[in-house]
């Protein structure tokens, strides 16, 4: 009766916690996220206040991704070496970072160049973050297990989604951007530290004596090979072009020239688009095993487009959060039925190459963004989240005609 109410215990979905080294796994995640989410909002609202150009906003977001064509170099250095060990080092060197820019914001020394070059950097850092803290979930985690380890990663992400933006914008309005960086920073640095609680995990690695361009080529031949791991990569390429770039770039134009708000109201409506995201990966995080997930990502995908042509449609702020809040529920399916069905497709060594593959899907929106913050100067923002909707569901309808293993997963 005594081992009946265990097993019991240890199925339910918080039962995953149960699991000590994918507890700091989630903890860490949760902790860098919620200084990312911060920062891209900060980021956002300090380059449009200091520059007036939409251009900029959108190019600075897209300085964050630029640097992810190296991203497959990444994978194969997170497959060589221990990947706890990366992820601690590289929180640290975040948090570092962060305290760089608040320097230079307090020291007065900041200049337009100083944030590009900064967050440039961050961005080659974050290349090895998020594959392998990905990793790290399948590696801490029996198989029976990933679906509800995916989607408690989503939750992690989007909690940090929900709190992140308001905070920020908070501490923006009240502290200048010198308060909202003090606090990005020390995120960033707490993150490294429950990064330290993670033990050593006993998932396969590629034998030290591989070169990492030989490990970097036998990834790519393993990817290519598995139609569902290409098929989900290639709509990572979709969604970063078009769809990430509504809540991230876009934002901060619709809540100054479209819906007459501030720092605060960016806040209000990335927390509305965080709230959607939250219900959305804590719906899937509370279904044992996920079937036809294939079918589900492609639905997911095409709902997220489609509530980005709805939002694009509203000049009023409180509709706007309404609609916000599916589009968060539509984004937070995608990223959940991604992270599942490429765990579930790949082999335990070759996790942190498919992983980077991810991270370099996100290179696109180093384009989407200059695409949507170029549209936003010249035919306003809602005529760019109109040319983001759709060229997101016509993208995805042709994928999917010719991808049928996708439709199967």
């Amino acid at each position: 009766m005594k081992l009946s109410a265990t097993l019991t215990q240890a199925a339910t979905p918080l039962g995953i916690f149960r699991y000590r080294s994918f507890a700091f796994v989630w903890s860490s995640t949760a902790l860098v996220g919620m200084g990312t989410q911060m920062e891209s909002a900060v980021l956002g609202w300090f380059m449009l206040t200091l520059t007036d150009s939409p251009f900029l906003v959108g190019a600075i977001a897209g300085a964050r991704m630029a640097m992810n064509f190296l991203a497959i170099f990444a994978g194969a250095i997170i497959d060589l070496v221990p990947r706890n060990w990366i992820l601690t080092t590289v929180e640290f060197v975040m948090g570092a970072m962060g305290f760089l820019m608040l320097g230079l914001i307090l020291t007065g020394w900041l200049e337009v160049w100083h944030i590009f070059a900064i967050t440039l950097f961050m961005g080659m850092i974050r290349l090895f973050q998020m594959p392998t803290a990905q990793s790290l979930v399948a590696d801490t985690l029996p198989t029976e297990r990933l679906s509800n380890g995916a989607a408690f990663n989503t939750i992690a992400m989007n909690l940090a989604m929900l709190v992140g933006p308001v905070v920020g914008g908070v501490l923006f309005k009240a502290f200048g951007p010198q308060g909202a960086y003090l606090a990005i920073a020390s995120l960033y640095l707490v993150s490294g530290m429950m990064a330290m609680g993670i033990g050593r995990t006993q998932a396969r690695r590629a034998p030290s004596t591989e070169s990492v361009i030989r490990t970097v080529g036998q990834g790519l031949r393993y990817a290519l090979g598995n139609q569902v791991i290409w098929a989900v990569l290639a709509i990572a390429v979709i969604i970063n072009l078009a769809g990430w770039t509504l809540h991230t770039s876009l934002a901060p134009i619709f809540a100054r020239d479209v819906l007459g708000t501030d720092s605060v109201g960016l806040g209000l409506m990335l927390f509305a688009f965080g709230s959607g995201a939250l219900a959305g990966s804590m719906s899937w995080a509370m279904v044992p095993s996920i079937r036809n997930a294939g079918r589900l990502l492609i639905v997911a995908v095409f709902m997220w487009h489609a509530t980005i042509l709805l939002f694009s449609l509203s000049h009023w702020f409180y509709l706007s959060l309404a609609i916000l809040v599916l589009v968060g529920a539509s984004f937070a399916s995608t990223q959940a039925l991604i992270l599942t069905l490429l765990l579930r497709a790949t082999q335990a060594e070759f996790r942190g190459r498919v992983m980077s593959l991810r991270s370099f899907a996100i290179l696109a929106y180093s384009f989407g963004t200059l695409g949507a913050g170029a549209l936003a100067g010249i035919w306003g923002a809602p005529a760019a989240a109109q040319v983001v909707g759709i060229t997101g569901i016509a993208l995805l309808v042709i994928l999917a005609a010719l991808t049928p293993k996708l439709r199967q997963a």
